[in-house]
């Protein structure tokens, strides 16, 4: 499946649910989800049917799938990755999702959203352990050591992103020091500890792919 480039606000509104695409964009009135704009080519005075059991289960991994920005077969290489680890399926896929390095970056608030933090890795200004990695998809392991490259740290977005810890802080599977521009990744989180993706129900994902 080819990448999406069109309007990710769109993405929002087909879930009619925040999934914090466009940073701070997400936190101001302009958000469609706050001016309770319709789902796209939807009546917005139309009655919404009633939704099949399938239809649930794919509205629930689209919008995980949206949120942490992958594509549908790299999502099911980690469901499927999940599935063979020991433990609950539908915490795995949460652990590893977590791990990856474009979402650490962006947890660690070097960048304002994923896909922010994906450029930014992409484009080599992140460091793992004092080596640079231009992989989104790396999973960083415990106590790995990320950082802003010495050539990056004057870049204005990220300094403008790392402003939002001193108002909201860092998830507690990580630490940061904000003015060396480096964090690390302590542990894997648990489930319970993921608390800003709000509703999703894991297991609605794991009957989707069990079909």
């Amino acid at each position: 499946m080819a990448r999406y480039t069109g309007p990710v606000c769109r993405m929002c509104r087909t879930e009619q649910k925040k999934l914090m695409l466009k940073g701070e964009r997400c936190k101001s009135d302009k958000c469609p989800i706050n001016r309770k704009r319709s789902a796209p080519g939807k009546d917005p005075k139309a009655r919404p049917g009633k939704r099949s059991d399938y239809g649930t289960q794919l509205r629930e991994k689209q919008k995980l799938r949206r949120i942490y920005g992958m594509q549908e077969k790299q999502f099911r290489l980690f469901f499927e990755r999940g599935v063979r680890m020991a433990g609950i399926t539908g915490e795995n896929l949460f652990i590893q999702l977590e791990r990856r390095l474009d979402n650490v970056v962006y947890r660690l608030r070097f960048a304002s959203s994923r896909s922010q933090a994906r450029q930014i890795v992409s484009h080599g200004h992140i460091l793992v352990n004092g080596r640079k990695v231009n992989i989104p998809s790396y999973l960083v392991k415990a106590n790995d050591e990320i950082s802003i490259a010495g050539n990056s740290r004057g870049m204005t977005l990220i300094k403008d992103a790392l402003k939002e810890f001193g108002k909201s802080g860092v998830m507690p599977w990580l630490s940061l020091d904000p003015d060396a521009m480096k964090g690390t990744f302590l542990a894997a989180p648990q489930r319970s500890d993921i608390t800003d993706l709000g509703d999703i129900k894991e297991q609605m994902i794991i009957e989707f792919y069990s079909k």
